[in-house]
């Protein structure tokens, strides 16, 4: 089987500002005044090796916002939502450190992520949700699952 690669219905891209000065620079990642909030669950940083794909896994009751902070990202959606006008979609970001985006992911989206090239990602995440560790809202494929017949751009 083979993707189609366009837009997912709900996923959102922000472009996010650094503003810079002698000292530094600071940039926004997320302001409860941004329409792409919802609610505030928890704030976590994840990292993702060089040759290595995080995914593919989703939630059920959950929103991520994936911002990526650190080296090159490349981020895959897979839309498998019955009734979703893009049901059998695969989504490619690239968020590059130079470009810092948020990506805003509704529940039931498959995603994951790997680095763009031979750098570690650092990736935050808020998520709406708190993590439950006794029944997590977390369901997950393999990588390379034939279901959705995406193929990385990455050799891992």
């Amino acid at each position: 089987m083979s993707a189609k690669i366009g837009a997912i219905d709900g996923v959102v891209l922000k472009s996010l500002r650094r503003i810079v000065d002698d000292r530094g620079w600071l940039m926004e990642i997320f302001r409860s005044d941004w329409p792409e909030f919802r609610k505030f669950g928890q704030t976590y940083l994840t990292t993702c090796k060089p040759g290595v794909v995080k995914g593919w896994h989703y939630h059920k009751l959950q929103w991520d916002h994936f911002v990526p902070i650190r080296g090159n990202a490349l981020v895959g959606l897979y839309d498998p939502r019955e009734g979703s006008p893009t049901r059998g979609i695969v989504q490619e970001v690239e968020v590059w450190e130079k470009d810092p985006k948020l990506i805003a992911i509704p529940p039931n989206v498959y995603h994951g992520f790997t680095p763009l090239d031979d750098q570690e990602i650092w990736v935050v995440n808020t998520p709406t949700e708190l993590y439950n560790y006794k029944q997590p809202d977390e369901y997950r494929l393999a990588w390379d699952d034939p279901t959705i017949g995406y193929m990385w751009r990455r050799k891992v």
